[in-house]
């Protein structure tokens, strides 16, 4: 499995982006593709995931209500819809794929084992 991340950029303190990540090679239904980020000088920390089978979504509590990830099967592709964004979302994003991974492991980096580049996403105040 490949990934290829995709749109991130500058936006100002309450502005939104959106996020892609194509991917190529199989994903079956028991996939989870994730987005996370890493701030400078920080650890690089879970945002968002999706089941790729029945799409149910997970969200790190700081983004819930403001972020919303998707996915197109048939494009093989997960997004990140970023809105009301704040200086803080400031990182580099990665898309990352896990196989088959269980609930209580979502959000760790050691459940995926396929990572895209990142992307600069830079929210001014």
């Amino acid at each position: 499995v490949q990934l290829q991340a995709s749109g991130g950029g500058l936006v100002q303190d309450g502005g939104s982006l959106r996020l892609s990540c194509a991917s190529s090679g199989q994903l079956s239904s028991g996939y989870a593709l994730g987005w996370f980020r890493q701030a400078p000088g920080k650890e690089r920390e879970f945002v968002a995931t999706i089941r790729w089978g029945g799409g149910h979504t997970y969200y790190r509590e700081s983004v819930k209500g403001r972020f919303a990830i998707s996915r197109d099967k048939a494009k093989g592709t997960v997004s990140l819809q970023m809105d009301s964004l704040k200086p803080e979302d400031t990182a580099i994003y990665y898309c990352a794929a896990a196989p088959r991974p269980i609930l209580s492991t979502l959000s760790a980096e050691s459940s995926y084992h396929y990572w895209g580049q990142g992307t600069q996403v830079t929210v001014s105040s």
